[in-house]
C-alpha cells in the first residue's frame, strides 16, 4: 500500500482501468446478478490461496503456482470476457498489494491488472478450453513481455537485449504456468462445473 501512496499517478491510472472496465461491462449491457458477484468472490478467494502455492519465485516478480489462474479462467469460460476481465482486474489489484513493484505508473498497469484481465480472453473460445487458455497466456505473456522490454531492461545481462532478456524471463514461468493449468484442466469436470455454476452466459 505504501508503494501505491508514494506513486500517486499509478493509483490515478489504475482508477482509470477500472472505469474502463466497468464501462465495458455496462456498455454491453452484462448485469452482474447477486450470484455472478458470489461466483466472482469465490473464485478470487481461490485465486489468492492458489497463488501462495509457489512452486518457485523469480527475483523480479513472477511465479509457477499451483494452477493459480484457473479460478479466473473457469469464470471466463462460464461468463464471458468481459466477467473475466473484471475479475482479473480485481485480482490484480490484490496482487499489487500483496506484492508491489513499482517503477512507473504505465509499468504498474502492464504488470498487475493487465496481465490478469487478459485471462478473461479465454472466455472468447470458452467452448475450446485449451485454445482459450492459450489465448490468454499468450494475452498475459505479451503484457509482461512489454513491461520488460520498457521498464526492466536494465536488468538484462551485459550483451543481452532487452527483447531478448524479456522473452526468455517471462518464458521462463509463464509457459510452466499454462501447461500447469492444462493439466489441471485436463482433470476436472469443466462441463459439470459449468453447470454447477448455474447461470447461463
Amino acid at each position: 500500500m505504501s508503494e501505491l501512496l508514494n506513486a500517486p499517478a499509478a493509483g490515478f491510472a489504475l482508477l482509470g482501468v477500472f472505469a474502463l472496465t466497468s464501462g465495458g461491462l455496462y456498455v454491453r449491457h452484462v448485469h452482474l446478478s447477486t450470484r455472478m458477484l458470489v461466483h466472482i468472490a469465490l473464485m478470487l478467494a481461490l485465486t489468492i490461496v492458489l497463488h501462495q502455492f509457489r512452486l518457485f519465485h523469480m527475483p523480479q516478480g513472477g511465479s509457477v503456482t499451483a494452477g493459480a489462474m484457473i479460478p479466473l479462467l473457469l469464470l471466463s469460460y462460464r461468463y464471458g470476457a468481459n466477467v473475466g476481465a473484471l475479475a482479473g482486474f480485481l485480482y490484480g489489484m490484490v496482487n499489487i498489494l500483496q506484492d508491489p513493484f513499482i517503477v512507473h505508473p504505465v509499468q504498474v498497469l502492464f504488470d498487475y491488472p493487465l496481465p490478469y484481465m487478459a485471462m478473461g480472453l479465454a472466455g472468447v473460445w470458452a467452448h475450446r478450453i485449451y485454445l482459450g487458455t492459450a489465448l490468454a497466456f499468450f494475452a498475459r505473456f505479451l503484457c509482461h513481455f512489454i513491461s520488460g522490454v520498457v521498464f526492466f531492461s536494465s536488468y538484462a545481462p551485459e550483451g543481452t537485449s532487452a527483447w531478448l532478456y524479456s522473452l526468455t524471463f517471462n518464458a521462463s514461468y509463464l509457459i510452466p504456468e499454462f501447461l500447469i493449468c492444462c493439466i489441471i484442466l485436463k482433470f476436472l469436470p469443466i462441463r459439470r462445473l459449468m453447470d454447477a455454476m448455474g447461470e447461463p452466459r
